[in-house]
């Protein structure tokens, strides 16, 4: 069954553009002028991947993406974000508003699809399966896409994270103690991305310990200076 992709963008030339390159790679893609339209098809159709512009009519595509990742069950649809934004610091909030993947317009018909299709393997790419995994007071389970937290004495905890935040901690909790170079994690969480930024790297370790410190385990991912991030089991 091929992929279903929701385009949310409010001009129709932009929007048809990509549909057609979509449609004439092999997906199957639904369009959407605007949030809330997009939620309600959302709804009805869960799509595969969510192309996004930033700026719309009523809520932002930056408001959207926040919205999606504070659902527990659409917080794991990848978001490419689309935008004629292209400064490093509009990329650094479209990415910390919860977006895996940024594209700037005007783009490239086939870059944005070869972005699409990184995205959609990502998982595949990882080959790390579906064994659950424990480290510290955390429990990750991937056939379920959910991280539990348990601490003596206290009551469970679920933490949301988006899909790349989740391969991210399911790469490091499969290889405790190890330092991971920025382009280390980029080949084996990222896959064969080539137009990723080592940047994009940091901005997800970010949002990784933002969405772990809310149970309290933000700090079992250490930076190593100058060498990159591990994962640990005992914490300083």
């Amino acid at each position: 069954m091929p992929h279903r992709i929701l385009i949310v963008e409010d001009e129709p030339s932009i929007a048809e553009l990509i549909a057609i390159n979509l449609s004439h790679s092999g997906f199957t893609v639904d369009r959407a002028l605007q949030a809330e339209e997009a939620m309600r098809m959302i709804r009805v159709h869960r799509p595969d991947l969510l192309i996004l512009d930033w700026m719309m009519p009523g809520k932002s595509g930056v408001q959207f993406t926040k919205e999606l990742r504070a659902s527990p069950e659409l917080q794991n649809i990848p978001i490419l974000m689309l935008t004629a934004k292209g400064a490093e610091a509009d990329k650094i909030q479209g990415l910390d508003s919860g977006a895996d993947d940024y594209v700037t317009k005007p783009f490239s018909p086939k870059e944005l699809i070869a972005r699409v299709k990184a995205l959609l393997r990502r998982n595949s790419v990882l080959g790390l399966g579906d064994e659950v995994l424990k480290l510290g007071p955390m429990q990750l389970d991937p056939s379920t896409h959910r991280v539990t937290v348990s601490h003596p004495g206290e009551k469970d905890q679920f933490v949301n994270l988006g899909p790349t935040e989740f391969r991210l901690l399911q790469f490091f909790m499969s290889n405790p103690e190890r330092v991971h170079t920025r382009s280390h994690l980029l080949d084996r969480v990222w896959g064969d991305q080539v137009y990723i930024e080592e940047r994009t790297v940091d901005v997800h370790i970010k949002r990784l310990r933002s969405a772990l410190s809310e149970a309290n385990c933000d700090q079992y991912i250490e930076t190593v200076r100058g060498s990159g991030y591990r994962i640990t089991k005992t914490p300083g």
